[in-house]
């Protein structure tokens, strides 16, 4: 991923930013756009809901895997997922960065081209509305998202009930498979399986299920850490155990089976496909609880709500530990 012409630094700020804004698109609910102090943004519920999340090179990402589109891209892609977790409408986005002295204008632009096109993929009726550009050793890259409730309640972590169902929109452990296989010194690995490196680079979040899920789910999250330790955090939240089935897995196992074993066969660990499903995190599928008879189209059951019990998450009937992502000590 090479990029060339001048750094963002040797334009000025105020020229690199004009240039990168300009692949921005207003929408309706933006009022007052990028260039003045705050971006003013129309509602018509007196509530809305905001989330924020962070990028940090060499952690959460590496340049050399990267492309500045991948980057932008999955920066919005991450936190819409949010705002649709609580059942809400992404209608604007702030993005606040740090980046290198030497970072190329070219690169700058085709982030803010990931920007949008997520936007324009994943939430049409989000924009892009500002943010901040400062100088560091390393790129850093926030976001924060507003979305709109439109009258409705936001649906919590805190609301799954004993007799719910238990569902995903999405897919589960492509993210995780799709990292293996970049991180992987046989290179050819991940161009034999471009559609689990996608979704690691560009995640897609079922960004309209989740907005219409608002109408029965009683509880839901985004599933950014990976299943066992997200499913974990909502059953723990609503005070109840939850049980997956493990046959209702089966599907999401069976499109990362050949991949595991190609990278099995060209290393000195076994990979596993279930334990990409369970633990492998950064798909950003939704998971949620419903009424047993009021499962929205696009989420498929892989499980059931149970009275608190013994564990708060379990795979047919025995205890799942949760394990995942951590941000801090991953």
């Amino acid at each position: 991923m090479n990029y060339s012409g001048p750094t963002v630094f040797e334009l000025g700020e105020i020229a690199a930013l004009k240039l990168a804004v300009a692949k921005f698109v207003p929408v309706d609910t933006t009022l007052v756009g990028s260039g003045d102090d705050a971006a003013v943004i129309q509602v018509t519920d007196g509530r809305f809901v905001v989330t924020t999340d962070s990028m940090v090179e060499n952690h959460d990402f590496r340049h050399e895997l990267s492309s500045g589109f991948d980057l932008g891209f999955k920066a919005v892609a991450s936190n819409v997922a949010d705002v649709a977790a609580m059942g809400a409408k992404p209608i604007a986005i702030v993005v606040a960065m740090v980046i290198p002295g030497d970072t190329k204008q070219s690169w700058l632009e085709d982030f803010a081209r990931g920007l949008q096109a997520a936007c324009t993929q994943l939430a049409p009726e989000c924009a892009i509305v500002g943010g901040d550009l400062a100088s560091g050793s390393e790129t850093v890259i926030v976001v924060t998202a507003h979305g709109h409730l439109a009258g409705k309640n936001p649906i919590l972590r805190s609301g799954a009930k004993a007799g719910d169902i238990l569902a995903v929109a999405g897919t589960l452990g492509r993210a995780a498979c799709g990292l293996d296989l970049l991180l992987h010194e046989d290179s050819t690995l991940a161009d034999s399986y471009p559609e689990h490196v996608e979704v690691q680079l560009r995640p897609t979040p079922p960004v309209l299920a989740g907005i219409a899920a608002a109408d029965s789910a009683t509880a839901m999250l985004d599933l950014s850490d990976g299943l066992s330790l997200d499913a974990t955090r909502l059953a723990m939240a609503s005070g109840v155990s939850l049980n997956l089935t493990g046959q209702r897995l089966f599907g999401f196992e069976a499109v990362l089976e050949l991949a595991a074993q190609s990278l099995s066969s060209k290393s000195d660990r076994t990979y596993s496909e279930r334990d990409w499903v369970l633990h492998g995190g950064e798909d950003h599928s939704l998971l949620a609880t419903f009424p047993a008879d009021q499962i929205p189209v696009g989420f498929r059951v892989i499980g059931e709500v149970l009275e608190a019990g013994s564990y708060p998450l379990m795979l047919d009937g025995v205890e799942l530990p949760a394990k995942g992502w951590d941000s801090i000590s991953s």
